[in-house]
């Protein structure tokens, strides 16, 4: 046991260096490509993000179903009151559709909006 301890202190600490030091880096990274595009990185946080109250809104009522589902099936199907991972899993699913309703939804409104871009 003591090997483990000892490589869990060592671990650990080396675990949060890399991954403040990824963040770091990536956020850089994201500010340097915003540069060569001629973009301000200052600017970033005031961009309007046109969709996002639908996307959460669809994720979290996917959730939401999904909790509901996993309850009904729980209850009246399985009989099984101590079952976690199939709450976790039906959250899970109903969070993706709703993620994939979002994603419909929005390229939808792009391809109204812009019929065909590589058209002549």
């Amino acid at each position: 046991m003591p090997g483990t301890e000892m490589l869990v202190a060592i671990i650990i600490p080396l675990a949060f260096f890399a991954l403040i030091f990824g963040i770091v880096y990536l956020q850089k990274r994201e500010n340097l490509a915003m540069l060569e595009k001629g973009l301000n990185p200052k600017e970033k946080v005031n961009r309007p993000a046109p969709y996002a109250n639908l996307k959460w809104g669809l994720l979290l009522f996917g959730a939401g179903v999904g909790l509901a589902l996993s309850y009904l099936i729980t209850q009246y199907v399985l009989h099984d009151y101590e079952n976690p991972a199939l709450w976790f899993a039906f959250i899970a699913m109903g969070g993706g559709a709703g993620l994939i309703a979002s994603y419909r939804v929005e390229k939808k409104e792009l391809l109204d909006r812009y019929p065909n871009p590589l058209a002549p």
